[in-house]
């Protein structure tokens, strides 16, 4: 993430947008503290979109349907290489 001290990001407020959009958030500092984060539009719609539930999340997987072989082996040991 670039880091803008806020002197020089209100000079240059057009560019900090532009490489927001661009590169991804760019962060702005005070006296050499952070501050705040310029995000591009897309990465805060990301944010504010409600978190999806794990329900759903499972049932648009791309895996959904694919059998999986889940037998255990019930054997009392197993041989071990050491």
């Amino acid at each position: 993430m670039s880091s803008w001290q806020l002197q020089d990001a209100k000079a240059r407020l057009s560019e900090v947008v532009k490489k927001a959009a661009k590169e991804g958030p760019q962060r702005i500092t005070l006296h050499g503290e952070p501050a705040a984060v310029v995000l591009s539009e897309a990465d805060y719609r990301r944010l504010k979109e409600p978190p999806r539930r794990f329900i759903d999340f499972i049932r648009g997987s791309p895996l959904k349907g694919v059998e999986l072989d889940l037998a255990r082996d019930r054997s009392p040991q197993r041989k071990i290489g050491l």
